[in-house]
């Protein structure tokens, strides 16, 4: 899909954080907030391995940097590949309206849940998005099977 200017910046910006993880020895995703003006207000990428933190995915840093706010319901989550339960779970909370995927081929999220809550998911197809999970996946298999909870008896 083609992505409108200021959704493209916050995929973007997502894409650096994912970059910056994967740079750090970590899990390559990364995650943006955008107010209505296009205004990136925070950032973040997954920093579990690096943190220790099993609950530091991308997304939820990126919520967590953004500090106390009370205009969760305008904002926009841009995530570099789909969002886990987890982080689903975060931005239902927060009632953030619109979420934009980096990408789904490498790993299916709770995207049913953000649209049974009424979130518009706009699926970006990134090439980029793809391609660097798909590397990281053939590369670390073990450390992404850690990330999202797959039980080395199931390898």
């Amino acid at each position: 899909m083609t992505l409108n200017e200021h959704d493209q910046r916050a995929l973007d910006a997502a894409y650096e954080q994912a970059i910056k993880s994967k740079n750090e020895g970590g899990i390559p995703i990364g995650s943006a907030l955008m107010d209505r003006d296009g205004t990136i207000v925070a950032v973040g990428h997954n920093e579990r391995v690096q943190s220790g933190d099993p609950t530091a995915h991308a997304e939820t840093v990126c919520i967590r940097n953004a500090g106390r706010r009370r205009d969760w319901h305008e904002l926009t989550l841009a995530s570099t590949l789909s969002p886990c339960a987890m982080c689903t779970g975060t931005a239902v909370l927060h009632r953030i309206p619109r979420v934009i995927i980096g990408e789904h081929e490498t790993f299916m999220g709770r995207e049913d849940w953000l649209e049974g809550e009424g979130v518009e998911v706009v699926l970006a197809d990134d090439d980029r998005c793809i391609e660097l999970m798909r590397l990281f996946i053939a590369e670390r298999p073990e450390l992404w099977d850690e990330d999202i909870g797959v039980p080395p008896s199931e390898r």
